[in-house]
């Protein structure tokens, strides 16, 4: 069963700005350019007849194309599981989180119920990674970093397996946004 979720892409320029971030913190996992993106919803395993359902289903999204931007840098967690850039919080981008979100719960899948924080992973840690005092001066080195805006012209359902330097993402389905 692949693993499947919808993002935003991070056009080219946006992931070479995000790549000159990634140094300075031992046990980080970075994440290639490929693979950086804009979480809209994150379905999990999803069975085949429900993966069909929601690459239908999201089809019928129209929506307005809009501008994306990063400000700063960000911890999931005390002992930090990810970092990354946040995103600028917009009426568009909550908008089109949403309806997908909806698509989603209305094909059937049991999507988490935390609230929406719109981020590009930059790195990953594993379990007792040690980031300590690193951490502390990148988050100080990082905090007034911005890239963007872009204009957001599309959406795409990716699905996820494990390789052997980290998950590979596959673009399934793209989806414009058109007025």
């Amino acid at each position: 069963m692949p693993r499947l979720f919808v993002a935003l892409p991070v056009p080219e320029e946006i992931a070479d700005a995000l790549m000159a971030l990634q140094s300075g913190v031992p046990d980080a996992r970075w994440q290639p350019p490929e693979n950086l993106h804009v979480t809209l919803c994150f379905a999990g395993e999803v069975q085949g007849a429900v993966m069909r359902d929601l690459e239908e289903e999201l089809a019928d999204i129209a929506g307005p194309r809009f501008a994306v931007a990063l400000a700063g840098v960000e911890q999931f967690s005390k002992q930090p599981r990810a970092l990354a850039a946040a995103v600028e919080r917009s009426d568009r981008l909550d908008w089109l989180q949403q309806k997908v979100a909806t698509v989603a719960r209305n094909c059937g899948i049991a999507l988490e119920r935390r609230k929406y924080r719109p981020h590009v992973t930059l790195a990953r840690f594993g379990n007792g990674a040690e980031t300590g005092h690193h951490l502390a001066q990148f988050m100080a080195s990082h905090s007034t970093f911005r890239a963007g805006p872009w204009i957001a012209d599309h959406f795409a359902l990716y699905s996820s397996r494990p390789g052997r330097n980290g998950s590979i993402y596959t673009e399934e389905a793209a989806y414009a946004l058109t007025f």
